[in-house]
């Protein structure tokens, strides 16, 4: 049986994680971490250093403000780690690159495997059709969510811009009188209500449009992604490891 910590686990996703591992009878939920005081039925501390028990891997859908906290406590342990936050800052992912090299890191911006199936198809359609198509990327999420654009959408964006060798600026929305359009990839975000998360990616050339897009339904799809993603990384040698790795090995 695989033992999970669970970073942020009286949160929405740490309970929908919990739900996911009680019925997968390959994993179980040992302890959590979270700032907030709960009872779940299992123990919860409010850092790492008081986590007593014995861990497999650590699947984190809380915030990037424990992260050098939660690296520092995986390293010394050698615990693997499941990154499922969004927001990251440019020295934050510096620093998990860094952390990867002396442990497994699993870090990717959207666990739903529809998403990342998404990414491989906007490649594809970027390489396609070439510098002949605009680019703009739309993502709405619920009224909540604290940061924008969404990481999702932001993986898109890399994904697209990586057929151009990464030379497209990325636009972040627009406002006042900006010109003509330029050769940036636009993407604007929406929130409200309570969507879950939908994207679009929409290619416009003369006289026609192609649009690629997602929607889910649940979040119980990334809840069930990030368990997939921390069975498969339990045993990986150190390094980092995206979504990617699991469609494309997932019996290694």
């Amino acid at each position: 049986m695989i033992k999970v910590l669970i970073c942020g686990i009286s949160g929405r996703m740490g309970k929908m994680i919990r739900g996911v591992i009680d019925s997968d009878g390959e994993t179980e939920t040992v302890c959590g971490v979270d700032v907030r005081d709960c009872k779940v039925g299992v123990p919860v501390y409010s850092s790492f250093s008081d986590v007593k028990e014995s861990v497999d891997v650590i699947i984190d859908f809380s915030s990037p403000t424990v992260l050098h906290d939660e690296l520092e406590w995986a390293a010394a342990n050698k615990v693997p780690v499941v990154l499922a936050a969004t927001g990251y800052s440019a020295e934050d992912l510096a620093y998990i690159d860094s952390c990867s090299r002396k442990l497994a890191v699993f870090r990717t911006a959207n666990f739903s495997v529809g998403i990342n199936l998404l990414v491989k198809l906007v490649r594809e359609a970027a390489e396609t059709l070439g510098e002949n198509f605009d680019i703009e990327i739309v993502e709405k999420h619920h009224r909540l969510k604290a940061d924008a654009p969404s990481g999702t959408a932001l993986m898109l964006a890399e994904s697209a811009n990586s057929a151009f060798e990464s030379k497209k600026p990325l636009m972040d929305g627009r406002s006042g009188i900006v010109g003509k359009r330029g050769n940036e990839i636009g993407i604007h975000a929406v929130r409200g209500g309570t969507i879950v998360g939908e994207h679009e990616v929409m290619f416009a050339g003369e006289d026609e449009i192609i649009t690629l897009s997602h929607s889910a339904r649940s979040k119980k799809v990334f809840a069930a992604g990030a368990v997939k993603a921390a069975k498969w990384l339990c045993g990986k040698p150190n390094g980092k490891y995206n979504m990617d790795d699991v469609l494309n090995n997932p019996n290694s």
